[in-house]
């Protein structure tokens, strides 16, 4: 089981006033850790991360939309000084899309070791001159298929 492990902090102004992280807060944790793991400033592959092959420059040919989104809670993530483990994989490698999966875990070296939340998201590539989709290029499919694994079941599918 190859993931990509993703380092990501808790901001204090991600918390509501239960004092966890709020659920929107959550999609943005969530947005830091895919763009860190599958982006580069580029598109060169970054050295950090062999999936970092998606150019995030302002000028990049591609652009990426997010079809579908599924989180699943499973215990409120508290405000934390380290940052979480946010564990990612591909969950499915389609044509012109992907599922990136997640786990987010309690920071590393943290016992008892705590998952937080599952989440799902599938992205769709889509060329920036056309707004069409477009196929996942075979530098990308390279860079992605080591961390293919199999996608995450949520409990009330």
């Amino acid at each position: 089981m190859t993931r990509l492990h993703v380092p990501t902090r808790v901001r204090w102004s991600d918390l509501d006033g239960y004092r966890h992280v709020n659920n929107a807060s959550m999609l943005r944790l969530l947005e830091e850790a895919r763009i860190d793991a599958f982006w580069s400033a580029d598109g060169a592959i970054d050295e950090r991360s062999s999936a970092a092959v998606l150019d995030g420059s302002p000028n990049a040919t591609t652009m990426t939309l997010i079809a579908r989104q599924e989180l699943e809670y499973l215990i409120p993530i508290p405000y934390l000084r380290a940052p979480l483990d946010v564990q990612i994989w591909v969950g499915r490698l389609g044509g012109a899309s992907l599922e990136v999966c997640y786990e987010v875990w309690s920071p590393e070296g943290v016992e008892p070791r705590q998952l937080f939340t599952k989440a799902a998201t599938t992205i769709v590539l889509v060329d920036s001159a056309t707004d069409q989709p477009r196929r996942i290029s075979d530098v990308e499919r390279a860079a992605w298929s080591p961390f293919v694994e199999e996608p995450l079941a949520f409990r009330r599918r």
